[in-house]
């Protein structure tokens, strides 16, 4: 019976500064312990994270890289076709009031300045704009039967340009089919 009633004894009563201060300082120690576990928890990434983004890094240039090569391919392949617009354009202007043929050959390509010229003497055409990166050459050829003659050359040219690094190595401008990426 001795055991029961001091189970039962009523405990000290405590005073509300005591209490209060207790409470705070039970408060400020699970915060702490709590903050304390954020900190120790969130020091770094896992593994699984790390490997997740190495993953989508991975699927990212897998389909980055072939695409930047394909558009450098069409920026040569633009380079090229805006090179032998030029020409094909100059030498159709040139036969607008020709007296005499242009004779066929390889364009020339000034050393200091890179731009594009053709012909000798009074048939020659110079500063015809600025030959590209990708551009190796480019020929001036004529077609058709009627010989060495302007009536002949003013509608039976055709300006061939060679380039590397696109999905062609060859383009075409001629008088009678304009831009065209078939042979004359």
């Amino acid at each position: 019976m001795n055991r029961v009633h001091h189970l039962i004894r009523p405990r000290p009563a405590l005073s509300w500064k005591t209490d209060s201060h207790d409470t705070t300082e039970r408060e400020h120690d699970v915060i702490a312990r709590i903050r304390k576990s954020m900190q120790e928890k969130d020091q770094g990434f896992t593994l699984i994270e790390l490997l997740v983004v190495m993953i989508i890094i991975g699927i990212l240039a897998a389909i980055a890289i072939p695409v930047f090569l394909n558009q450098r391919k069409k920026a040569n392949d633009t380079a090229a076709t805006s090179d032998v617009s030029t020409l094909g354009k100059e030498i159709a202007t040139y036969y607008v009031d020709a007296k005499d043929p242009i004779a066929a050959g390889a364009f020339g390509v000034g050393s200091t300045d890179s731009k594009w010229s053709i012909g000798t003497g009074t048939t020659a055409i110079a500063d015809m704009g600025v030959k590209s990166g990708p551009v190796s050459g480019a020929t001036l050829s004529y077609t058709g039967t009627g010989g060495a003659t302007i009536a002949n050359a003013a509608v039976n040219w055709c300006v061939t340009l060679t380039y590397t690094g696109g999905t062609r190595t060859t383009v075409f401008y001629s008088a009678a089919k304009g831009l065209n990426k078939e042979s004359c």
